[in-house]
């Protein structure tokens, strides 16, 4: 099998990473040497390569569905919002340009030939490249220089699959109205549509695909099943309020920690507590409330691109209050990258935020200076006071010194990481929670200090992520017309297929 194929959504959330990680690993598990590709990522949620290079999370996820490490050339250009109005541009893994949303437009020519040469280098090396668009492809707005969906597949000739969330409602207006928006050459792209997230009766829904069809020409590939267990991984922040409850039925509530997550506005790389939420006995919860905090068997502070700004708008909703509340009273607190750098002393910034010295909440003696370079590497080594082997990537404008405390984790070649002061860890490492052994004593340490009778689970991290990545080359192998796909892919779109057009009509005047 040779081809490829782009994804799309009508939306933001509709389901795109998800349904392409699916895809990704169907044929993985068919024996088709895939890889993923995304042009152009807006999210704040990243990993390091193996090389250095920064790239979206999603593209990760994904690689690990095609049984691959991550790539700079499966996400080219990552766009990292850090703060109102502004982004950081990342390109071929490293920071390319600061730019707001019309700046970054300017940059669109430019850009092109780098996604052309990353893409053509993927397909080089692989049978198959999964493509996924971002937004909607119906963005009119940004078409003319379009990077990621239909200006992708014009100019590299990709069939195009369009996702649409039914779980939402409106499915149907959504497919039709976003292919009628395309002009006749990109909807000449568009091959067939894959519902998401249905809940009921096939029966009844069929009526409807058969009159999609009728007026687009275009089939519905598959229709995928609402399913309570793709909480893992997702990248998109719209998605967590329907996060499920992922506390096992048989642990006793009085023994169930409780993790609360503090929802920074700018936050990053969420899915690092992933990896709690996989324990039988751990209940993960994002909240900005201080009653939250102060009932919480742990408190998680994770990583941030406005490190400043989100720093002030704790202090505006009282967190900072609660926060010192739980820290004297020998609460169990977390800080991640930047939810490390918030627990300091003392921050300056003149690279973010520009805000020169601020006072950060004084819970752990280090302060942070920011640079204009980006520090980009993986990390091995241990935690001593847990007795683990320890590990993760780091992603951070901010040198941490530390003042005092004790370090937390020590890098293979001896070097100290991190810092521990009473019940307060802070680390600049992500991916740290994915270690068996550092994250279940972790949960032991908190779980004697709170009188819970903790149980970990049996299962490896990993081994829930491939469980996972499993559930999805599942969705797509029980529930899509393979053969059809396999066609799109390897074929492209037949040609001859019927455009939409839209048209007004004057309104008919009646005689007075």
């Amino acid at each position: 099998m040779r081809g490829a194929l782009l994804v799309t959504g009508t939306h933001s959330d509709a389901g795109k990473s998800l349904v392409t990680a699916g895809i990704c690993r169907w044929l993985h598990r068919q024996g088709v040497r895939v890889a993923p590709f995304k042009a152009q990522n807006m999210a704040l949620n990243s990993v390091v390569t193996r090389d250095g290079g920064e790239i979206g999370r999603a593209q990760a996820v994904q690689a690990a569905a095609c049984g691959l490490e991550p790539q700079i050339a499966m996400n080219p250009i990552l766009i990292k919002p850090s703060g109102s109005g502004h982004s950081q541009v990342i390109v071929n893994g490293r920071p390319y340009a600061d730019a707001d949303a019309r700046s970054y437009q300017s940059l669109k020519d430019e850009l092109k030939p780098i996604v052309a040469r990353a893409l053509a280098d993927l397909r080089a090396r692989y049978d198959v490249v999964i493509c996924e668009g971002a937004g909607s492809p119906a963005e009119i707005n940004l078409r003319h220089a379009d990077l990621t969906n239909m200006g992708l597949a014009r100019a590299a000739g990709l069939p195009v699959l369009l996702v649409g969330d039914i779980d939402r409602g409106g499915v149907f207006a959504s497919l039709i109205g976003t292919l009628a928006a395309l002009d006749p050459d990109d909807q000449a792209h568009v091959g067939g549509y894959l519902v998401n997230k249905f809940r009921g009766d096939l029966g009844i829904l069929a009526p409807g695909l058969e009159d999609l069809r009728a007026r687009t020409g275009r089939p519905t590939l598959g229709v995928l099943p609402f399913a309570e267990d793709l909480w893992l991984d997702v990248e998109d922040s719209l998605a967590l309020d329907a996060r499920a409850d992922r506390t096992a039925p048989d642990v006793a509530a009085a023994d169930v920690l409780d993790v609360a997550v503090l929802r920074l506005r700018w936050m990053s790389n969420f899915t690092d507590v992933d990896a709690l939420a996989s324990e039988p006995g751990v209940r993960v919860r994002f909240t900005r409330s201080p009653a939250d905090v102060a009932r919480a068997d742990l408190v998680v502070i994770p990583g941030t691109k406005a490190t400043v700004e989100d720093l002030a708008r704790l202090r505006a909703d009282g967190l900072d209050r609660a926060l010192a509340d739980r820290a004297a009273a020998g609460g169990a607190i977390l800080g991640i990258c930047g939810g490390y750098q918030l627990l300091g002393a003392r921050i300056e910034d003149d690279v973010e935020s520009r805000r020169g010295v601020v006072d950060g909440l004084g819970l752990l003696p280090v302060a942070t200076r920011f640079a204009p370079d980006k520090v980009l590497r993986t990390c091995t080594g241990t935690a001593p006071d847990l007795d683990a082997p320890a590990g993760g990537y780091e992603i951070r404008h901010g040198r941490v010194a530390t003042t005092g405390g004790r370090p937390w984790l020590r890098h293979d070649d001896g070097t100290d990481e991190g810092c521990v002061a009473g019940a307060v860890r802070g680390t600049s490492w992500h991916g740290v929670l994915e270690h068996d052994a550092l994250r279940r004593a972790l949960l032991r340490d908190v779980a004697t200090r709170t009188g819970r009778a903790f149980r970990p689970g049996t299962a490896s991290f990993a081994a829930v992520r491939a469980a996972h990545h499993d559930t999805l080359g599942d969705l797509v192998e029980q529930h899509v017309d393979t053969a059809a796909l396999t066609d799109l892919i390897t074929g492209g779109v037949p040609a001859g297929l019927p455009s939409l057009t839209l048209t007004l009509e004057a309104p008919a005047c009646s005689a007075s």
